[in-house]
Protein backbone atom coordinates (compact mmCIF):
# COMPACT_ATOMS: atom_id res chain seq x y z
CA UNK A 1 0.00 0.00 0.00
CA UNK A 2 1.07 3.46 -0.87
CA UNK A 3 1.61 6.27 1.53
CA UNK A 4 -1.02 8.51 2.99
CA UNK A 5 -1.66 11.60 2.87
CA UNK A 6 -2.99 13.65 5.30
CA UNK A 7 -5.76 16.34 3.52
CA UNK A 8 -6.74 19.69 5.87
CA UNK A 9 -9.55 20.57 4.35
CA UNK A 10 -12.40 18.92 2.32
CA UNK A 11 -14.21 21.45 0.35
CA UNK A 12 -14.73 21.95 -3.29
CA UNK A 13 -11.14 21.86 -3.48
CA UNK A 14 -10.15 19.45 -1.79
CA UNK A 15 -12.54 16.83 -2.89
CA UNK A 16 -11.35 17.15 -6.03
CA UNK A 17 -7.61 16.29 -4.39
CA UNK A 18 -9.21 13.72 -2.45
CA UNK A 19 -10.15 11.60 -4.87
CA UNK A 20 -7.23 11.94 -7.41
CA UNK A 21 -5.17 10.90 -4.29
CA UNK A 22 -7.24 7.95 -3.78
CA UNK A 23 -7.74 6.86 -7.32
CA UNK A 24 -3.40 6.85 -7.72
CA UNK A 25 -3.86 4.96 -4.66
CA UNK A 26 -2.97 7.13 -1.81
CA UNK A 27 -4.97 6.36 1.46
CA UNK A 28 -6.40 9.78 2.43
CA UNK A 29 -6.93 10.76 6.54
CA UNK A 30 -9.42 13.73 6.45
CA UNK A 31 -8.88 16.86 8.96
CA UNK A 32 -11.74 18.81 9.63
CA UNK A 33 -12.38 22.32 11.44
CA UNK A 34 -12.72 20.32 14.46
CA UNK A 35 -10.13 17.42 14.20
CA UNK A 36 -7.10 17.64 16.73
CA UNK A 37 -3.88 18.13 14.68
CA UNK A 38 -1.45 17.44 17.14
CA UNK A 39 -3.54 14.27 18.43
CA UNK A 40 -3.76 13.05 14.49
CA UNK A 41 -0.29 13.49 13.95
CA UNK A 42 1.08 11.32 16.67
CA UNK A 43 -0.91 8.83 15.02
CA UNK A 44 0.39 9.50 11.43
CA UNK A 45 3.79 10.98 12.35
CA UNK A 46 4.98 10.44 8.49
CA UNK A 47 2.71 10.84 5.81
CA UNK A 48 3.52 11.13 2.69
CA UNK A 49 2.37 14.63 2.36
CA UNK A 50 -0.04 16.84 4.51
CA UNK A 51 -2.18 19.09 1.62
CA UNK A 52 -3.94 22.40 3.10
CA UNK A 53 -6.59 22.81 1.32
CA UNK A 54 -8.29 25.15 3.34
CA UNK A 55 -10.46 28.55 2.70
CA UNK A 56 -7.66 31.46 1.72
CA UNK A 57 -8.62 33.04 5.32
CA UNK A 58 -8.08 29.99 7.55
CA UNK A 59 -4.50 29.40 6.39
CA UNK A 60 -2.52 31.45 8.42
CA UNK A 61 -4.22 29.68 11.63
CA UNK A 62 -3.94 26.21 10.08
CA UNK A 63 -0.20 27.27 9.35
CA UNK A 64 0.31 28.15 12.93
CA UNK A 65 -1.02 25.08 14.24
CA UNK A 66 0.42 22.62 12.17
CA UNK A 67 2.69 19.90 14.01
CA UNK A 68 6.24 19.82 14.05
CA UNK A 69 6.20 16.22 12.60
CA UNK A 70 4.18 17.41 9.01
CA UNK A 71 6.73 20.84 8.36
CA UNK A 72 8.53 19.10 6.21
CA UNK A 73 5.61 17.71 4.23
CA UNK A 74 3.29 21.21 4.02
CA UNK A 75 1.87 21.40 0.22
CA UNK A 76 0.14 24.14 -0.14
CA UNK A 77 -2.77 25.36 -2.84
CA UNK A 78 -4.15 28.81 -1.89
CA UNK A 79 -4.99 31.60 -3.92
CA UNK A 80 -2.99 34.69 -3.53
CA UNK A 81 -0.24 32.80 -2.22
CA UNK A 82 3.63 33.90 -1.77
CA UNK A 83 6.56 32.70 0.16
CA UNK A 84 5.53 35.23 2.65
CA UNK A 85 3.15 33.14 3.98
CA UNK A 86 4.86 29.91 4.61
CA UNK A 87 8.07 31.47 5.45
CA UNK A 88 6.74 33.86 8.63
CA UNK A 89 6.03 30.42 10.22
CA UNK A 90 9.35 29.08 9.32
CA UNK A 91 8.86 26.39 6.40
CA UNK A 92 11.21 26.77 3.54
CA UNK A 93 10.54 24.25 0.92
CA UNK A 94 6.75 23.08 1.22
CA UNK A 95 5.01 21.45 -2.54
CA UNK A 96 3.57 24.30 -3.54
CA UNK A 97 0.72 24.03 -6.42
CA UNK A 98 -0.83 26.94 -8.74
CA UNK A 99 -4.53 25.74 -8.92
CA UNK A 100 -5.81 26.78 -12.44
CA UNK A 101 -8.89 24.69 -12.22
CA UNK A 102 -12.28 25.31 -10.62
CA UNK A 103 -14.85 23.01 -8.91
CA UNK A 104 -18.12 24.88 -8.10
CA UNK A 105 -20.75 22.42 -5.70
CA UNK A 106 -22.83 20.19 -8.12
CA UNK A 107 -20.19 21.01 -10.83
CA UNK A 108 -17.78 19.11 -12.75
CA UNK A 109 -14.03 20.57 -12.77
CA UNK A 110 -13.31 22.86 -15.11
CA UNK A 111 -9.81 23.49 -16.43
CA UNK A 112 -8.43 26.75 -17.40
CA UNK A 113 -4.79 25.75 -18.11
CA UNK A 114 -2.24 23.31 -16.84
CA UNK A 115 -1.20 23.94 -13.00
CA UNK A 116 1.97 24.37 -12.08
CA UNK A 117 3.69 22.55 -9.18
CA UNK A 118 6.87 22.68 -7.29
CA UNK A 119 8.48 21.15 -4.67
CA UNK A 120 9.11 17.49 -3.17
CA UNK A 121 5.17 16.21 -3.79
CA UNK A 122 5.16 17.84 -7.19
CA UNK A 123 5.07 14.59 -9.24
CA UNK A 124 2.82 12.85 -6.64
CA UNK A 125 0.12 16.18 -6.81
CA UNK A 126 1.01 15.89 -11.06
CA UNK A 127 -0.19 11.89 -11.12
CA UNK A 128 -2.95 12.59 -8.44
CA UNK A 129 -4.09 15.40 -10.58
CA UNK A 130 -3.77 13.36 -14.11
CA UNK A 131 -6.09 10.55 -12.81
CA UNK A 132 -8.68 13.13 -12.90
CA UNK A 133 -7.40 14.10 -16.75
CA UNK A 134 -6.60 17.49 -14.82
CA UNK A 135 -3.31 18.76 -16.31
CA UNK A 136 -0.30 19.50 -14.37
CA UNK A 137 2.92 20.72 -15.08
CA UNK A 138 6.23 20.88 -13.14
CA UNK A 139 8.15 23.13 -12.24
CA UNK A 140 12.16 23.42 -12.18
CA UNK A 141 12.98 26.14 -9.19
CA UNK A 142 11.68 28.57 -6.97
CA UNK A 143 11.87 31.20 -9.31
CA UNK A 144 9.59 29.72 -11.73
CA UNK A 145 7.32 29.45 -8.78
CA UNK A 146 7.59 32.61 -7.64
CA UNK A 147 6.45 33.69 -11.38
CA UNK A 148 3.60 31.23 -11.40
CA UNK A 149 2.33 32.48 -8.33
CA UNK A 150 2.65 35.98 -9.04
CA UNK A 151 1.01 35.47 -12.60
CA UNK A 152 -2.50 33.56 -10.30
CA UNK A 153 -2.31 36.69 -7.95
CA UNK A 154 -2.22 38.93 -10.91
CA UNK A 155 -5.12 36.99 -13.08
CA UNK A 156 -7.81 37.02 -9.47
CA UNK A 157 -6.75 40.33 -8.09
CA UNK A 158 -7.14 42.01 -11.56
CA UNK A 159 -10.27 40.15 -12.46
CA UNK A 160 -12.09 40.97 -9.78
CA UNK A 161 -11.38 44.76 -9.06
CA UNK A 162 -11.63 45.29 -12.64
CA UNK A 163 -14.60 43.37 -12.50
CA UNK A 164 -16.63 45.17 -10.06
CA UNK A 165 -16.76 48.25 -12.67
CA UNK A 166 -16.97 46.45 -15.88
CA UNK A 167 -18.50 42.94 -14.67
CA UNK A 168 -18.88 40.96 -17.73
CA UNK A 169 -16.62 37.76 -18.22
CA UNK A 170 -12.29 37.84 -18.43
CA UNK A 171 -12.53 38.47 -22.65
CA UNK A 172 -15.14 40.58 -22.59
CA UNK A 173 -12.83 42.93 -19.92
CA UNK A 174 -9.89 42.54 -22.41
CA UNK A 175 -11.44 43.53 -25.81
CA UNK A 176 -13.89 46.06 -24.61
CA UNK A 177 -12.02 47.62 -21.53
CA UNK A 178 -7.93 46.60 -22.68
CA UNK A 179 -6.84 50.61 -21.18
CA UNK A 180 -8.40 50.61 -17.56
CA UNK A 181 -7.39 46.64 -17.42
CA UNK A 182 -4.38 46.82 -18.23
CA UNK A 183 -3.82 49.77 -15.83
CA UNK A 184 -4.96 47.63 -13.79
CA UNK A 185 -3.02 44.88 -13.85
CA UNK A 186 -0.06 46.94 -14.00
CA UNK A 187 -1.07 48.59 -10.41
CA UNK A 188 -1.47 44.97 -8.76
CA UNK A 189 1.94 43.80 -10.27
CA UNK A 190 3.38 47.11 -8.01
CA UNK A 191 1.87 45.61 -5.01
CA UNK A 192 3.07 42.05 -5.80
CA UNK A 193 6.54 43.42 -6.05
CA UNK A 194 6.55 45.53 -2.97
CA UNK A 195 4.69 41.83 -1.27
CA UNK A 196 7.97 39.50 -2.79
CA UNK A 197 10.72 42.56 -2.69
CA UNK A 198 11.24 40.96 -6.26
CA UNK A 199 11.04 43.16 -9.73
CA UNK A 200 9.14 41.62 -12.59
CA UNK A 201 8.86 42.33 -16.06
CA UNK A 202 4.90 43.70 -16.22
CA UNK A 203 4.55 42.53 -19.78
CA UNK A 204 5.55 38.87 -19.04
CA UNK A 205 2.73 38.47 -16.43
CA UNK A 206 0.04 40.17 -18.53
CA UNK A 207 1.13 37.99 -21.38
CA UNK A 208 0.36 34.71 -19.09
CA UNK A 209 -2.73 36.35 -17.63
CA UNK A 210 -4.14 36.27 -21.39
CA UNK A 211 -3.10 33.10 -21.73
CA UNK A 212 -4.97 32.19 -18.71
CA UNK A 213 -7.71 34.06 -19.93
CA UNK A 214 -7.59 32.43 -23.35
CA UNK A 215 -7.85 29.28 -21.65
CA UNK A 216 -11.60 30.35 -19.96
CA UNK A 217 -12.89 33.35 -21.98
CA UNK A 218 -16.17 32.90 -20.73
CA UNK A 219 -14.82 33.06 -17.00
CA UNK A 220 -16.66 35.51 -14.86
CA UNK A 221 -14.61 38.73 -13.60
CA UNK A 222 -16.12 39.37 -10.61
CA UNK A 223 -16.47 36.36 -7.53
CA UNK A 224 -17.97 36.86 -4.16
CA UNK A 225 -14.60 37.66 -2.79
CA UNK A 226 -13.82 40.63 -4.95
CA UNK A 227 -14.62 43.33 -2.51
CA UNK A 228 -12.81 42.15 -0.47
CA UNK A 229 -9.72 41.66 -2.85
CA UNK A 230 -9.79 45.23 -3.34
CA UNK A 231 -9.92 45.92 0.19
CA UNK A 232 -6.78 43.89 0.64
CA UNK A 233 -4.99 45.18 -2.46
CA UNK A 234 -5.74 49.38 -1.14
CA UNK A 235 -3.92 47.86 2.45
CA UNK A 236 -0.81 46.40 0.91
CA UNK A 237 -0.82 49.68 -1.47
CA UNK A 238 -1.00 51.76 1.69
CA UNK A 239 1.86 49.64 3.64
CA UNK A 240 3.71 50.16 0.76
CA UNK A 241 3.25 53.62 0.33
CA UNK A 242 2.02 53.59 -3.44
CA UNK A 243 -0.21 55.53 -5.45
CA UNK A 244 -2.18 52.55 -7.33
CA UNK A 245 -5.16 55.68 -8.68
CA UNK A 246 -7.17 53.22 -10.61
CA UNK A 247 -7.55 50.66 -7.79
CA UNK A 248 -8.56 53.73 -5.59
CA UNK A 249 -10.73 55.23 -8.11
CA UNK A 250 -12.64 51.76 -8.25
CA UNK A 251 -12.97 51.77 -4.35
CA UNK A 252 -14.74 54.97 -4.48
CA UNK A 253 -16.92 54.02 -7.11
CA UNK A 254 -18.04 50.98 -5.19
CA UNK A 255 -18.51 52.66 -2.04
Amino acid sequence: MKSPVVLVGIGEMGSVFARGLLRSGHPVYPVIRDTDMAATAQLLPSPELVLVAVAENDLHAVLEQMPAAWHTRLALLQNELLPGDWQQYGYTRPTVISVWFEKKKGQDVKVLIPSPVFGPGAELLQTSLGSLDIPARLLASEDELLFELVVKNVYIVTTNCAGLVTGGTVSALWADHREFAEAVAREVIQIQETLTGQTFQADELIAAMLKAFAGDPDHGCMGRSAPARLARALQQADKAGLAVPRLREIAAGVQ
